[in-house]
């Protein structure tokens, strides 16, 4: 009898879990990725604001998966998948055939139809994207240091973080205390500390996910830092000026919501972050099946694509409810739905039914700059230095290999008793779009 042989699209936290629940069973695995790398994307930022170097947050998959023989690794952008053929379309007109797949290729940027945003408002969801960010953002502290205009100095150390989940308030309060302390005795001509720092956010909370307290909280932490927390914020243009932003309808008020007007007001700013919105990988499109509204396949409850038993998804690309809520794009999510979505293969390969998955909720996190956090974890509400170090100690213990994690704790550690960065450092071309 042929062993199956599963194919997983997508190295992340979703296939990586799928190719783990697949160590030692009867298959022959395929993963599938455009990087070699796997990314802790939860620190992601923390790259993005100099706290951390890319090879203390990545490890090449092939390293990571190295002792489980039944295995392969291949380095290829995946075009299309043909569920009928049951085959993986690849570079240069090349196909992979399978008799399982896993589809766990993340969430990409989505700018809500204003795509030409993007060459000004860059997002985060790579390491490459982190590096670019944080290229843009010491270099606009460097420019203004050499530019004699009050008023284009003061619109180069003016900074603005579209989104208020997890990832913008996170980049703001790192972006905060990288003014307010890193650089602050760095340069001659400038003051740092007066750099202006706004977070525009379209609900009338920052971190929606969170409960109330826990959101008034990381308000008022990104406050003490200085930064301009403005909620119910549209953004509704960005340019090479910066962002027009105007008031978010009230509920119920019957206002329009879309298009600049009179109530729109401008920020100046060299620098705009977008931490706003995600679109599932296009790759969903091929599959043949209805999409919701932000590209991801809707799943049955045992994780396989409607219609195709054989083909799984899991993570951002998957669209599951339970208890009457969608579950969150994060990591824990991913990672249960992958390993899910294999045990479902081995139960299908031993003529088994599939069983629906079960999300199990550990909690969340955010960081907001040194000594401050907020957490949900198991039912418990936490906050401040306490949270802080509990958010440092979880993601230590998620990090993968025992180098990343003795580098990034001592990273951390450095900077919190001396409050500087030692990654500062500007790479590739200087001239930003």
């Amino acid at each position: 009898m042929a062993v199956p042989n599963v194919v997983i699209v997508g190295g992340g936290f979703g296939g990586l879990d799928a190719a783990r629940a697949l160590a030692g069973a009867p298959v022959r695995v395929t993963l599938l990725d455009r990087h070699n790398h796997h990314v802790f994307q939860p620190l992601l930022y923390q790259v993005a604001t100099a706290s951390l170097s890319p090879g203390d947050i990545a490890s090449p998959i092939r390293w990571i998966l190295r002792r489980q023989q039944n295995v392969e690794v291949l380095l290829a952008n995946v075009h299309a998948i043909d569920p009928v053929a049951k085959r993986v379309e690849i570079d240069a007109g090349d196909a992979i055939a399978y008799e399982y797949l896993i589809v766990a290729t993340g969430a990409t940027h989505s700018y809500f139809g204003h795509d030409d945003w993007a060459a000004r408002a860059p997002g985060l969801k790579t390491l490459d994207d982190a590096l670019a960010m944080r290229r843009r953002m010491l270099m606009a502290f460097e420019a203004a240091e050499r530019e004699p205009d009050p008023a284009k100095q003061k619109r180069l150390l003016t900074f603005v973080i579209v989104g208020g989940g997890p990832t913008g308030v996170e980049l703001a309060g790192a972006l905060a205390e990288i003014a307010r302390q890193s650089l602050r005795q760095d340069f001659r001509r400038i003051h740092p500390e007066s750099a202006r720092i706004v977070l525009l956010e379209g609900s009338p909370h920052v971190l929606v996910n969170f409960h109330d307290p826990l959101r008034d909280a990381a308000r008022h932490a990104l406050e003490r830092l200085g930064v301009e927390v403005r909620t119910g914020s549209i953004v509704t243009q960005v340019d090479a000026d910066g962002v027009l932003w105007r008031p978010a309808p009230r509920p119920g008020s019957g206002e329009a919501s879309a298009g600049p007007d009179a109530s729109a007001e401008r920020i100046s700013a060299d620098t705009v972050l977008w931490a706003a919105g995600v679109a599932a990988s296009p790759i969903a499109k091929s599959l043949g099946v209805r999409l919701d509204r932000i590209g991801r396949v809707p799943a049955e409850p045992t994780l396989a694509v409607p219609g195709h038993p054989e083909i799984f998804v899991a993570g951002d690309i998957c669209a599951l409810e339970q208890d009457g809520a969608w579950l969150p794009g994060v990591a824990q999510v991913a990672m249960q739905e992958g390993a899910h979505a294999a045990r479902n293969i081995l139960r299908a390969i031993g003529g088994n039914p599939l069983a629906p998955f079960r999300y199990r909720d550990y909690g969340i996190m955010a960081t907001i700059g040194r000594g401050s956090a907020v957490g949900e974890i198991f039912g418990l509400k936490i906050s401040g230095f306490f949270a802080w170090l509990f958010w440092i100690f979880l993601h230590i213990f998620w990090l993968i290999g025992f180098r990343n994690r003795f580098v990034v704790m001592t990273e951390w550690a450095w900077a919190y008793v001396t409050y500087q960065r030692r990654v500062r450092l500007i790479t590739g071309d200087r001239a930003e779009g």
